[in-house]
């Protein structure tokens, strides 16, 4: 491996000629047995981020946040992750696009006002029926 080589299989070209390899240091890919317990470790430590994200989802705190933090730690070893990722990020990108899109916004507005004048009215009615006092 030379000065310029970013690892097995990828020659330090150009800008654009990224490797995806792991991310190990040197040291820890050159031996076959440490870089396995590698792997293994940062699948573990993956699992246990992605674990506790959905344990997040119905419990307080920001469960798709943490479970895409796991996925990223994969993605340090695993291409499967990387791919994943990537797809998730096009599909958001997209969904930005879409959302930006004048008629969506307008659309988004209305729906989100005459949600908001629902609750507002049966609030109204119900304290024009029962008063501020709660049931129980």
């Amino acid at each position: 491996m030379t000065a310029g080589d970013d690892g097995p299989g990828g020659g330090g070209g150009d800008a654009g000629d990224r490797w995806t390899g792991s991310r190990a240091p040197r040291f820890v890919r050159r031996s076959p047995a440490l870089h396995q317990s590698w792997r293994v470790i940062v699948f573990v430590a993956g699992l246990a981020v992605v674990v506790l994200g959905v344990a997040m989802l119905p419990l307080p705190g920001p469960g798709w946040v943490v479970i895409f933090l796991g996925m990223g730690i994969w993605a340090t070893e695993f291409e499967w992750a990387r791919r994943v990722l990537r797809w998730t990020r096009q599909k958001v990108a997209e969904a930005a696009h879409r959302a930006m899109d004048p008629k969506v916004r307008r659309r988004n507005l209305v729906i989100t006002a005459l949600v908001v004048a629902a609750l507002a009215a049966g609030v109204g009615w119900y304290l024009w029926r029962y008063g501020a006092a709660l049931p129980w």
